[in-house]
């Protein structure tokens, strides 16, 4: 697969332009948090841990291998690919940006009017858990999903609205700043759980449809102009006569490609919401623990 892939060429496999676009970002938290952090309110709160450095720096480098490496292309030809990109960018990218990034640079951006309107609402855990669950369920409705792969601006469009409803969902649920710390650990938990239930809708659809669902993946005029998102149009049109479509680089048929990808979807998702139940209920087991005096028995004598 990786041979008939080159025919797409190096723009399309490997995205420089978003490439280096992260590499901004990523000198950018370097400057901000470190040499110049004086400068923006964070001089006495000392450079990020080891942990957050790397933390934002993974998140980063997990984005680019989803939005800007070959999976990114290949999101455009085999549903398998598309939903494990999504279940990254969805649903663990977020969560090591808004580990990676310190609680003051946090409390600085919070306090900017736009942000703090948006912060206010959409991290009510009830709010977000809808906004990003209705809007997951949405995309994967099939003429929702075929229409986000019609143009570039609607693709890019989409992609960054559910991004940011995932990062306001994560937000409410491992918030960075006490002010927004909404829930008690059992609370926390709950709505993970709540979670996990109102993505699977999505995922079912997907698993059990008897037919393949998305024209994208199907039809070969919707199939090439979803490869015009990522393929440019010059490569595009000089290997037109080539392309016989997307099961050419596919091992799998259509239809097994869509179970396998939701299939994937629900397990990504039941691993990363599994370990953040656990560790919500083992820190909260722990703090517990801490109340009881070890030195008391429960008849209230001394050990």
């Amino acid at each position: 697969m990786w041979f008939e892939l080159q025919i797409f060429g190096f723009r399309a496999l490997w995205s420089p332009y978003f490439l280096s676009f992260l590499i901004i970002l990523g000198l950018l938290y370097y400057l901000i948090t470190g040499p110049y952090r004086h400068k923006f309110g964070g001089a006495e709160a000392g450079s990020p841990t080891v942990v957050q450095h790397t933390s934002f720096y993974l998140g980063l480098v997990l984005l680019y291998a989803v939005k800007g490496a070959p999976v990114d292309l290949l999101s455009h030809i085999m549903l398998t690919a598309h939903m494990t990109q999504m279940a990254i960018y969805l649903l663990l990218v977020p969560i090591l940006l808004i580990k990676g990034i310190p609680k003051w640079l946090w409390e600085k951006f919070a306090e900017l009017p736009v942000v703090k309107q948006i912060l206010n609402v959409f991290t009510n855990p009830i709010v977000s858990l809808l906004f990003f669950n209705g809007l997951f369920s949405f995309y994967h409705v099939p003429f929702v999903f075929d229409f986000s792969k019609a143009t570039p601006i609607a693709h890019a469009t989409i992609s960054l609205i559910l991004f940011t409803a995932a990062f306001l969902m994560w937000f409410s649920i491992i918030p960075p700043l006490e002010k927004y710390n909404r829930l008690s650990p059992l609370q926390r938990i709950f709505t993970i759980f709540i979670n996990g239930i109102l993505i699977t809708p999505a995922c079912v659809l997907i698993i059990f449809a008897g037919n393949p669902l998305y024209t994208a993946y199907t039809s070969e005029g919707s199939w090439l102009t979803a490869l015009s998102i990522c393929v440019p149009g010059d490569v595009l049109d000089g290997i037109y006569t080539e392309l016989s479509g997307p099961e050419m680089f596919s091992p799998l048929k259509l239809i097994h490609d869509q179970q396998l990808g939701g299939i994937i979807m629900k397990s990504v998702q039941e691993l990363i919401y599994g370990i953040i139940m656990a560790k919500t209920f083992f820190s909260w087991f722990n703090k517990e623990k801490l109340k009881v005096d070890p030195k008391i028995s429960p008849a209230g004598d001394v050990k």
